[in-house]
């Protein structure tokens, strides 16, 4: 049976700019998550379904950011559906957050509130453009921006965006603590792991303290981590045939 790729993207991102990665796979059943329609916090079962998995399907899970700590946690707590994991630029399992936003709190009931009013009045709609020009200015260091401006209208600029990205966002709070737990003792079975991680452009600055964590994932995945130093934080817009050449390596 052959493998079913799974693309999870990180906060604010869309299943259409990773659409050079899925070109670079022309003989692969790849298939990216609509953060916008499944939450990345969802359940592996939500995640499978969203998917179209079928229930003996292989799998391989490809995670960029926050992303990367939802496939890892599907690869940790369901190590028989998982044959090969990529985890991009992936979140580290210490960005834990602040409890006081986690989901459910009133802190995050206020925020919620806010973002919702805020997408009432058409703000969302008025930034969007600039929204995106500036995660793709300080994510990237092409600068190279494959989305459509009728993709960002419809994306950033929704009333529900903002709402979308708070949501993400504490969500993945939960999820590194869930995957710190799962990873504070030895590791069982998990399938061969490659760790990319961009040290290049605006991850130049942090660079060492990020790849020094990274590497300590890796060592307790028992993974192989490779360094990009042409590329910022967003690989799929730098570097997308280094996330393509991890899934066939």
């Amino acid at each position: 049976m052959s493998l079913t790729w799974i693309v999870v993207p990180g906060l604010a991102e869309t299943p259409e700019e990773f659409g050079r990665v899925v070109e670079l796979l022309p003989d692969a059943d790849v298939r990216v998550l609509d953060p916008w329609r499944t939450p990345l916090a969802s359940d592996v079962d939500a995640l499978r379904a969203a998917a179209g998995l079928a229930p003996d399907a292989e799998v391989g899970l490809i995670g960029h950011s926050i992303g990367g700590l939802v496939v890892l946690r599907w690869a940790l707590t369901r190590p028989l559906e998982v044959r090969k994991l990529v985890l991009v630029d992936t979140s580290l399992t210490s960005e834990t957050g602040w409890s006081v936003f986690y989901p459910g709190t009133r802190a995050d009931r206020i925020l919620r509130s806010i973002t919702t009013s805020l997408g009432r009045i058409g703000l969302p709609r008025l930034t969007a453009g600039a929204l995106r020009w500036l995660v793709t200015r300080i994510g990237s260091i092409s600068h190279h921006d494959s989305l459509s401006k009728a993709t960002i209208r419809e994306r950033y600029g929704a009333p529900t965006a903002w709402l979308l990205f708070w949501t993400e966002l504490a969500g993945s709070w939960v999820i590194a603590s869930e995957v710190a737990k799962l990873t504070a003792g030895p590791v069982g079975t998990i399938a061969p792991t490659t760790m990319l991680v961009a040290t290049g452009g605006t991850s130049r600055p942090t660079a060492r303290s990020w790849l020094a964590g990274s590497r300590r994932l890796a060592e307790v995945l028992g993974a192989t981590v490779e360094v990009l130093p042409d590329a910022a934080h967003l690989v799929h817009l730098d570097r997308p045939d280094a996330i393509a050449a991890a899934a066939l390596s």
